[in-house]
């Protein structure tokens, strides 16, 4: 059974030689998730070129909505469907730098294809029909919601195996931890009803960060640059969850085999980064939903194993807000006739207000960075 692939190969060569000793530092989760990162940075930047020729081969353009800034028609045309990138970045260094025999792993790596794969069907849908809707929003919602459910029934079956709780980590509170599973309900003919508490909550983090992460990406790098910052914390995170020493002293859960899923979130650091690249104003390429469902889905599922779905709020803050944006906009304009924004999602109403698409970025960006600090800080603050 492999144990991560780079291992397997260069490991046993340290009994050979000496020198060859120094391959023990495959063992450490800290220099595997570097190396993670830096090869999907590589990945990225290698075949990011050759992707946005295959696209504009292919003829696969952005369809832009006529509704939104006039400043964005002259996007019409660029490639879309880079997220295929993204997910290849994330995908391939996981698999070469973790450890493969560890479910949590498979969970987030799944969990990335499945999101991806309903994006991709999306764009495909947009591409072919030649307009800017692709699924309808049932059938992207119905999609997402199967497949955060079986998240979910994954996650309740590795409590049997007690590699996971069903505790809730409330951020500042050390002794608040309330059970999302409803035990009185169990030995009632309703048993099922006591599973529904932690279902929801996974289904709207997962749902939620898939959508709201799609929601952002509407300015030449502004999702993928949250993405990357979010990652970041998440990577710092996750170590911190599955060092039992470390957890103990912040008081955190600990999760055991957890530790893998840094290298997943350095491999998310480093697509990011390097779809940056490609993507910063103004654009070569656009990640498509194929990119932003996958990164959604696979930063909600990270953050509901490491037990951190509600410090995901601040993490994702900028997420948070763009998809507040939309349902405060739909709301208003359905109850009062009114629009509290100018346009909705939020980076949209900023643009109408005069400030310029870079300016727009960047100051989401630094919002995004502190409010990912300020997560990281909460951890002591309990």
């Amino acid at each position: 059974m492999l144990y991560h692939i780079l291992y397997e190969f260069l490991y046993p060569l340290n009994h050979l030689w000496a020198p060859l000793r120094v391959l023990n530092v495959f063992q450490y989760i800290t220099f595997r998730t570097a190396y993670a990162s830096l090869t999907a940075l590589l990945i990225s930047l290698l075949l990011g070129p050759w992707l946005i020729t295959r696209l504009r081969e292919f003829q696969i353009g952005q369809q832009i909505r006529e509704e939104g800034p006039k400043s964005h028609q002259k996007k019409a045309g660029t490639p879309t469907m880079g997220g295929v990138l993204i997910v290849v970045s994330i995908i391939v260094p996981t698999l070469l730098w973790a450890n493969l025999r560890t479910r949590y792993v498979w969970l987030a790596v799944v969990a990335t294809l499945a999101f991806g794969a309903i994006g991709f069907a999306d764009d495909y849908i947009k591409i072919v029909r030649r307009r800017s809707l692709g699924l309808t929003p049932r059938e992207k919602i119905g999609l997402q919601t199967l497949f955060s459910i079986c998240i979910g029934i994954y996650l309740l079956y590795l409590t049997n195996t007690h590699l996971y709780e069903t505790k809730l980590t409330v951020p500042f509170f050390k002794t608040f931890a309330p059970d999302l599973l409803v035990d009185s309900l169990f030995t009632s003919p309703f048993w099922f009803f006591g599973y529904l508490p932690f279902l929801f909550v996974i289904w709207m983090v997962i749902v939620g960060c898939s959508n709201t992460v799609n929601l952002t990406d509407g300015l030449d790098g502004l999702a993928i640059g949250c993405t990357l910052i979010a990652s970041a914390a998440l990577t710092a995170l996750t170590y911190v969850t599955s060092n039992a020493i470390l957890s103990d002293y912040l008081d955190l859960q600990y999760i055991r085999q957890a530790g893998e899923l840094t290298i997943f979130c350095g491999s998310m650091v480093g697509a990011s980064l390097g779809f940056l690249w490609y993507n910063a104003h103004p654009a070569e390429v656009f990640m498509g939903d194929v990119g932003s469902l996958a990164l959604g889905g696979a930063i909600g599922t990270v953050a509901v194993i490491i037990k951190q779905e509600l410090l995901l709020i601040f993490i994702g803050g900028v997420f948070v807000a763009e998809g507040l944006s939309v349902i405060i906009q739909v709301a208003s304009f359905k109850l009062r006739g009114k629009r509290v924004f100018k346009m909705a999602p939020l980076h949209h109403h900023f643009e109408l207000q005069g400030w310029s698409e870079s300016k727009v970025i960047i100051r989401f960006w630094i919002a995004s960075l502190i409010l990912s600090l300020f997560s990281l800080s909460t951890l002591k603050l309990r």
